[in-house]
This record gives structure tokens, C-alpha cells and sequence, in this order.
């Protein structure tokens, strides 16, 4: 009304009022009246972006690819951008030019000419292993653009989702993979057999070593068997000597006892004789008729008789005759009785 006007901006808009060429009002978020016919209103979206970008470039080994991917970016100096490009918008809020395409080609003519130099040094088969690295130095290219920079952007990231080669290219591709594939499936055949082979006779060479093993077991044993034999029988002969030894030793002892007693015998005999000789040594001397009267007790009247016998046949040849009557005998027979 009159050229009185409100407009109202959302937190992710950056907003700059210009009112007769000077900045009146600038943040984000802004909401406010203005006087239409000397005013002009910049709104330049904080949000991040992403575009899609597919370039087709010659690898190193003059080999066509495509390579397919993503880019994100932000602005973060609006005023920068602002004075480099037109965001101008309506009353209501739509912008009066297409500046904003621009940035996402001014992107892309970087990220191309980045991608180009990446991709001229790699040949195919890295161009098609290495999407880190590609990312990586198309993401740090851009980065160190002067445009980016002077437009007060910040690439967040660069994703590379692929990179392919031509149909033809890719056939025949797939066709020395798969050859080299199959070779390495024979390959691996082969060393499985060869695995296998060395395995079994690794297997062999174990049992034979497990058999050496125990025929060098059962050999110590029957060593040790024997000397376990030959110090028995050392123990045994040891046991027999030292037995016979000692039966050695007792029979001596007993030689030696039977000689003291021999010894010990003789004497008491020895001392027996001396006792009996020096007890009949007084009546050696002596005449029998006087021994006899000294042991007269006990004698009876026939050891008298026998005793004037035998003086009568001592004095034989003094005696002419003598007459012993019958009766006398008898007496002395019956008497004996």
C-alpha cells in the first residue's frame, strides 16, 4: 500500500536490504517493512547443496571413461557472493535472475578441469581401482580454486560413485578378467593339489617320523630293561658275596669258638690231671696192704680171706703145701652170694 511492503525470511536465508544504494538492513531471518520503489532485497540460501556431475575423460592409456559423481556445497560469505552475483528477489521472495545455476557450473568447469588432471595420469585399470584417490584430489582441487574462493563457498565434500569405461572396453575388460580369473581358479586348483600332495606327504614323513619315534622308544626301553637287568644281577651277585661273607665270617667266629672251647676243654682237662695226679701222688708211694688198711672200712670177711690169698700166693715158694677144706670155699662162695 503506497509502496509500502513486508516480506518475511526464513533462518536460512542471509537477507541484505538495500535502500538508495546502501546496506539498511543485512542478517539472517530477517522480517520487515520497506519502501518498494527504492529498495532491493538480496535473500542467498545458507543451506547446503548437492548437484550431480558426469564428465567424460582419457585416461592416460587413451581410454575413454565417465565419471559419475556428487559435490556438496555452502556459501559462507553471503556478502562475497552477493557482490559477485545477482540474488535479487520479488516481493515475492523469487529471484529476478538464475545467478544461482551459475555457481553450480562455475563447480563443475573446476571439478572438471581438476577430474581431467587426475584422470590423464592414471591409465584404465587405476582410473577403475582408485575412486579414493580421485575424490581425494578433485575434492582438494576445487578447495584451492581462486572462483570457489572469491565466491565465498566452501566444498564440503566430492563423491565419485563410479567410473566406467566404454561398452567395448568394458567387455573386453570382463572378458581378460574372466580369463584371468579362470586362471586363477586353475592356479588355485593346481595349489590345492599341490597343497594336498605336500600335505599327504607331509602326513607320511610324520608317521614314519612317529614310527623312528617309537622304535627309538621301545630301543631305549629295552636298554634301559637291561641295565635295569645287568644292576639286578650286580645287586643279586653283590647280595651273595656279601652273604657268603658273612657265612664266611660265622664259620670263622665259630672256628674260632670251637678252638676257645677245644682250647678252654684241654685245660679243664689239663687241670682235671693235675687235681687226680696231685691227689694220688701221696698214694703212689704207698704199699697196696697199707692202702688197703687205710680204705678197710667197708671191707667184709671174704676181702679178708681174698687178701690172705693172695699173701699166701706171693709166699708160695715158702709154703710146702696147704690144705682149704671144701667148707671154707663154700662159706666164702655162699658169703659172696
Amino acid at each position: 500500500m503506497f509502496g509500502f511492503n513486508y516480506i518475511k525470511f526464513d533462518s536460512m536465508n542471509h537477507v541484505i536490504l538495500y535502500q538508495n544504494g546502501k546496506v539498511k538492513k543485512e542478517g539472517r531471518g530477517l522480517a520487515f517493512f520497506y519502501f518498494a520503489p527504492n529498495s532491493s532485497i538480496v535473500s542467498i540460501p545458507m543451506e547446503s547443496n548437492d548437484f550431480q556431475f558426469v564428465f567424460k575423460e582419457t585416461t592416460k592409456d587413451f581410454q575413454e571413461v565417465s565419471i559419475q559423481g556428487q559435490i556438496t556445497f555452502k556459501v559462507v560469505d553471503p556478502k562475497q557472493l552477493s557482490e559477485s552475483l545477482d540474488f535479487t528477489v520479488n516481493a515475492k521472495r523469487q529471484y529476478i535472475k538464475g545467478d544461482f545455476e551459475k555457481i553450480q557450473q562455475r563447480i563443475i568447469n573446476e571439478s572438471q578441469t581438476a577430474s581431467a588432471a587426475v584422470i590423464q595420469g592414471l591409465t584404465l585399470r587405476e582410473s577403475l581401482r582408485n575412486l579414493r584417490e580421485i575424490e581425494s584430489s578433485i575434492l582438494e582441487s576445487i578447495r584451492k580454486s581462486k572462483t570457489v574462493q572469491m565466491l565465498g563457498l566452501e566444498i564440503m565434500g566430492v563423491n565419485v560413485l563410479g567410473v566406467t569405461p566404454t561398452p567395448e572396453m568394458a567387455r573386453a575388460l570382463e572378458a581378460q578378467t574372466r580369463e584371468s580369473l579362470q586362471k586363477e581358479a586353475d592356479q588355485a586348483i593346481y595349489e590345492r593339489r599341490n597343497f594336498a600332495v605336500e600335505q599327504e606327504r607331509m602326513i607320511k614323513e610324520s608317521e614314519l617320523n612317529t614310527e623312528i619315534a617309537v622304535e627309538e622308544k621301545q630301543k631305549q626301553i629295552a636298554e634301559k630293561q637291561m641295565e635295569t637287568e645287568v644292576v639286578k644281577l650286580q645287586n643279586d651277585q653283590g647280595l651273595k658275596e656279601m652273604s657268603m661273607k658273612s657265612n664266611i665270617f660265622l664259620e670263622e667266629q665259630k672256628q674260632t669258638l670251637i678252638d676257645l672251647k677245644v682250647k678252654n676243654e684241654k685245660k679243664e682237662a689239663d687241670a682235671h690231671e693235675y687235681i687226680l695226679t696231685a691227689s694220688l701222688k701221696p698214694y703212689k708211694e704207698l704199699d697196696w696192704k697199707t692202702l688197703m688198711a687205710i680204705n678197710s672200712k667197708g671191707m667184709q670177711a671174704k676181702d679178708n680171706i681174698a687178701l690172705a690169698f693172695r699173701e699166701l700166693a706171693e709166699n708160695a715158694n715158702k709154703i710146702g703145701s696147704i690144705n682149704i677144706s671144701p667148707e671154707l670155699l663154700d662159706s666164702i662162695l655162699s658169703t659172696k652170694k
